[in-house]
């Protein structure tokens, strides 16, 4: 089922001198039980994109539907409910536990106060074990790693427990094998808990292989959408990455270093 649908968007900032647009006119759509993978070198708006899909920043034309409403007509209460994100930038936190901050996750659900009932407690935990951060659970934020702070930021967005979760990058600093836990992880989410998962990553042949589906963008060449196998028969992953020693494989699908 389609629960994120993008009409002729047209993403970027306004400065001074006029605007300034990055992905132009894209019309593409998430849906619900898939991990999507937003691909492209430094500088395609990736970032960009995904905040205007997150309401974080607006878009410079074109419309953003989540499960047929605009986005903008969603207040920030109902957004939350809806959208969980997971940016690059680190939580302002300091003697906050992990444990504290997955449980922030929770807010949309538990009023002014902010009390946990036992299902919020529940929701927590079984995300910080989806999360394999179960171990870090009294460990204080500002003690982490980059890549110990980033898997726990995730298991905020499970703790969330919206339909659609958008990542910023959620494996940059994460080692090799923490990696492709936490991509499986998400996919896994994505498939038995039929959420919509979005996340851009450098980590190209790992998407081609675990994502139900691709989008590729760059400032040149515009934006190209759909699943792995699609994007290969029409040449468009060795359009998009194509340089000195890239050579993409036909026969496994992934690219080669020569």
């Amino acid at each position: 089922m389609m629960t994120v649908e993008i009409r002729n968007l047209t993403t970027g900032y306004s400065t001074r001198h006029g605007l300034v647009e990055i992905e132009k006119d894209l019309t593409a759509n998430l849906n619900s039980g898939e991990l999507t993978c937003l691909l492209g070198p430094n500088g395609a708006g990736k970032s960009t994109l995904l905040r205007t899909l997150a309401g974080f920043q607006m878009p410079l034309r074109g419309v953003v539907m989540i499960h047929g409403r605009e986005l903008r007509q969603y207040s920030q209460a109902e957004l939350s409910r809806k959208l969980g994100v997971v940016l690059t930038d680190k939580p302002d936190v300091t003697a906050m536990t992990v444990q504290q901050l997955v449980a922030l996750g929770r807010s949309p659900y538990t009023g002014f106060w902010g009390r946990l009932s036992g299902a919020d407690r529940r929701a927590v935990a079984n995300a910080m074990s989806l999360a394999h951060v179960d171990a870090l659970a009294d460990r204080i934020v500002s003690t982490l790693s980059d890549g110990e702070r980033q898997k726990v930021m995730i298991a905020k967005a499970l703790a969330q427990d919206t339909p659609v979760i958008l990542l910023d990058e959620p494996t940059a600093f994460l080692d090799f094998q923490s990696k492709v836990e936490s991509m499986v992880i998400l996919r896994d989410l994505a498939a038995k808990e039929n959420k919509t998962v979005f996340m851009s990553t450098h980590d190209v042949n790992m998407a081609l292989q675990l994502a139900d589906r691709i989008w590729l963008v760059d400032k040149e060449k515009g934006v190209s959408t759909g699943t792995p196998s699609q994007l290969a028969e029409t040449g468009d992953l060795r359009r998009y990455f194509n340089g000195p020693g890239i050579h993409f494989n036909e026969s496994t699908g992934l690219f080669d270093i020569v």
